[in-house]
This record gives C-alpha cells, sequence and structure tokens, in this order.
C-alpha cells in the first residue's frame, strides 16, 4: 500500500520483493523512493481501476498490457505503476522524460528495444514521463513502433491527454486517470513506512501521535510523495527523548510540512476543472461552495482579472435580467480588484460571488441571442423596413426611407405599436424571476399590441 511516483531508477536497479541493499547505498534515498510499491497488494489507491476485477488489474495480470496513458495529479504512484507492470509483465522498463530527452534518445531506445525483442523474445516497456512536454514531431516518432508492437508504451502526465497529447497517440492508447490519495490511504501508508524496518523508517525509535499523522495526511492533498517526505523531515530533525524516542508530535507534523501545496497548475485541468467548479456552485446558489472554490484559487495565486472575469460572465448568463445589479456589481469586482490586487481583492471577489450565488436567476438574455445568431446564420436575411432606415440625409425620403416611422416617446407610456423587424419572431422570453417578472408583464402588453398592428396591417393588403 504503499507508493509514489518520484525519484524512478531502472526497475533492475530497484529492490525486488526478496532483497533489499545495503542500508548505506538504500537509507539514503528518500523515503519516497525507498517506500516505492512492488506489487500491486503494496499499491495504494487508485481502486477504481486497480481493485479486484478491474479492467487494468486484469490486464496486468494476465499481461495482456498495450500502450497506457496515465494522469494525474504529482504524487498518485504513475512511475511505480509503470514500474510494477514492467517487473510483473517480466518487460524490460526503459524510461525517458518529457523535458529532458530528446529525438536521438528515443531512436536509440527504440532500436535496442526491436533487438531486444527480435533476439530475445523480451518486450519492452518504454515509460516517458511528462509525455505532454513532447511536441508533435517528438510524439509521432512512436507511432510506428507502438502500432507494430516492438514498445509498450506507458506515458505519464498531469494534463489531460485528450487535449496534451497527439490524436493518434491518443487512439493507440488507453487512458486511466489517477486520482489523489484519500486522507486513509495516506494515513496507512505513513504508519507502514514507520513500521517497514527494511526500507521505512523502523530502524528508529518514533513514537507519532494519530492526529500528527493525520494533519499530514489532509495536507499532503492526495500527494503521497509530499506526506513521506514530510515524515522522514519530521522523523530526521526531531532529536530523540532522555529515553532515546523520537517523538512526532501535532506541532512536529505542522512545522514538517508548512504550507499546504494545492494542486492547482496554471494552464491545466486544475484551472479549467476549479474554475468550472466555481461558476456552477454560483449558477446552482450554493455560495458556500462557491466560496471555496474562490478560496482555492486564492490560495494558489491565479490572476484575480480571471476570476473577476469569469463572475462577469456569470452575472451576465446566468443571473441577467432577473437581477440587473448583478452585472453592474460585477464590473465594480473587476475594477476594484485590478485597483487593490492581491491580497485585498479577496473582498470584492467574495462579495461579488456571494451575490451572483445568492441572487435570482435567469438565462434569457443568452438563450436570447443565441437564438437570434442561429437565425442569423441559417436563415434568409431580413431586410431593415424602409420606415426604420436612415432618413437623415438629402434624396432618402425620395427612396421612402424613414418615411411612415413614429417616434415612441410622442405615443402614450412612450410607446408606439409599429413593425420594428418585418417578419414575426421571438427570441427573448422573459422569467417569472426577480426584476424579469415585471419586465414579462411589460413585454407581454407590448406584444399583444405589436401582433394586433400586424395583423391590422396584413388586413389592409
Amino acid at each position: 500500500m504503499a507508493r509514489n511516483d518520484l525519484f524512478s531508477a531502472p526497475v533492475e536497479n530497484q529492490p525486488d520483493e526478496k532483497s533489499v541493499p545495503a542500508p548505506d547505498t538504500f537509507k539514503s534515498q528518500p523515503l519516497a523512493a525507498r517506500m516505492r510499491p512492488r506489487n500491486l497488494d503494496e499499491y495504494a489507491g487508485q481502486t477504481h481501476i486497480l481493485g479486484a476485477g478491474q479492467l487494468l488489474r486484469r490486464a496486468i495480470e494476465a499481461d495482456r498490457i498495450q500502450s497506457l496513458i496515465f494522469y494525474g495529479p504529482p504524487g498518485t504512484g504513475k512511475t511505480s505503476l509503470a514500474q510494477i507492470i514492467a517487473r510483473q509483465t517480466k518487460s524490460k522498463f526503459e524510461r525517458l522524460s518529457g523535458v529532458e530527452s530528446n529525438v536521438a534518445d528515443m531512436r536509440r531506445v527504440l532500436s535496442a528495444a526491436e533487438n531486444r525483442l527480435e533476439n530475445k523474445g523480451q518486450s519492452t516497456i518504454l515509460f516517458i514521463d511528462e509525455i505532454h512536454r513532447f511536441n508533435k514531431s517528438q510524439q509521432d516518432v512512436l507511432l510506428p513502433d507502438v502500432e507494430s508492437g516492438v514498445i509498450r508504451l506507458i506515458g505519464a502526465t498531469t494534463h489531460n491527454p485528450f487535449f496534451f497529447v497527439n490524436s493518434p497517440l491518443v487512439s493507440r492508447s488507453q487512458i486511466f486517470e489517477l486520482r489523489p490519495l484519500t486522507e486513509d490511504d495516506l494515513f496507512s501508508l505513513l504508519q507502514r513506512a514507520l513500521a517497514d524496518a527494511e526500507r521505512g523508517l523502523g530502524f528508529l525509535k518514533i513514537s507519532a501521535d494519530e492526529n500528527a499523522l493525520r494533519h499530514l495526511a489532509t495536507l499532503s492533498d492526495g500527494d503521497a510523495r509530499k506526506a513521506l517526505n514530510s515524515l522522514e523531515i519530521a522523523a530526521l530533525t526531531t532529536s530523540p527523548g532522555q529515553d532515546g524516542i523520537i517523538r512526532i508530535t501535532l506541532e512536529v507534523a505542522e512545522q514538517s510540512i508548512q504550507k499546504k501545496a494545492v494542486v492547482y497548475d496554471g494552464d491545466g485541468d486544475a484551472h479549467y476543472d476549479t474554475i468550472s467548479a466555481f461558476i456552477k456552485s454560483m449558477r446552482g446558489s450554493d455560495p458556500d461552495a462557491a466560496l471555496y472554490w474562490l478560496a482555492k484559487m486564492i490560495h494558489a495565486g491565479e490572476d484575480p482579472r480571471f476570476i473577476a472575469r469569469r463572475i462577469i460572465i456569470c452575472a451576465a448568463e446566468d443571473v441577467g435580467l432577473a437581477d440587473p445589479m448583478a452585472l453592474v456589481l460585477a464590473n465594480a469586482c473587476l475594477a476594484a480588484s485590478e485597483f487593490v490586487g492581491w491580497p485585498e481583492a479577496r473582498i470584492p471577489l467574495a462579495e461579488a460571488t456571494i451575490y451572483i450565488a445568492t441572487a435570482n436567476k435567469s438565462n434569457s438574455s443568452i438563450m436570447a441571442i443565441d437564438a437570434a445568431l442561429a437565425d442569423v446564420r441559417s436563415g434568409r436575411t431580413i431586410a431593415v423596413p424602409e420606415h426604420l432606415r436612415d432618413g437623415h440625409y438629402a434624396g432618402a425620403k425620395k427612396l421612402g426611407h424613414g418615411v411612415g416611422y413614429e417616434y415612441a416617446h410622442d405615443g402614450p407610456e412612450h410607446f408606439v405599436a409599429q413593425d420594428y423587424l418585418g417578419a414575426a419572431k421571438k427570441y427573448y422570453e422573459p422569467t417569472d424571476q426577480g426584476v424579469e417578472k415585471k419586465i414579462r408583464e411589460r413585454l407581454e402588453n407590448w406584444r399583444k399590441q405589436f401582433s394586433e398592428k400586424r395583423k391590422a396591417a396584413d388586413g389592409h393588403k
């Protein structure tokens, strides 16, 4: 149940299930590297793909693995899982990095894999960490050998491969999403590390309070590497008591892990998923959920202008004319956020978030403009009626432009029923929410008069 996905070494150089390197070489490695799982039984989390009877587990156990792409946040076990697969399928494990490796490195590994398969009959698993960092041409180099089975590719990425990996490579691979570990997964992993005398910290006399381990598990945010590294820091920097026991208390744990590092990338899934949850929470009238997602973005250092722009869009799209003040407040929020910056920008952002989340909702504005746009794109263009055309130039009246136009303010209640479109169309459908309820009442009266005027005009034709 221990696992992690940093500090990978070739599988051949890692401790197998029965042999352990000498303490002076092995224990100089970080705890996260030493506690890597050696088989699926030691692997923590990811039960949605590795639980009993799940597809990936069955494929690994039956040695029916083809090309795979694992994606998920750091510390969820992508590298470790690739190494377990290589060990279990008795394949040669080769590793490249999307950051450091080039085409020459790739061709060298691919050539060796082809020779190995022909001469020894041994398959090769090529693990590419951060595969999304390879450009299109680099990814294309892999295609022939993936297609022919010379290598079994396992790519790892923190970015959604459907957006960041070439479509031909994605279509030849099975995609599996690795999720952050639960607090219970991490708590069990920390306990195992404390108890393991060979690979973990069991060679030390350590007494760890449960609330201290729970704190590390909580603030690691699903990242096994972070949890294990924080535990190791706590153990190695805390002086033993007079009885020789290192005591890891809640205070020690808090000092060891410091500030929680929220998983949040500025251009990847976490960025877009969080803003999506934020908008949907405001739309769904849940201010508490919206404030949590706002707080996550603030903590991660998101650009306040980006947040404010999304609030403006939500005010127009989801609140609309049910509460026209929402858009006014959202615009004021943008101006205030740009003016004051962090950390004070959190206050107008929070105010606007709460206002929009608790406001009456109507999406009639976006529905209306999208319906009109659909008509413009697909239907015959409606000519401007002659009485609405510009009549402020010499000769306009001779063309009939502007003739017959009635000035609205000359009518009772500043309204005159006349044809403003030249066709019977209805795009805007006001709801009965908030201010829009009054708009609907006025509009129903006006539309009735428009209809009567149109019928009268048709009768005179």
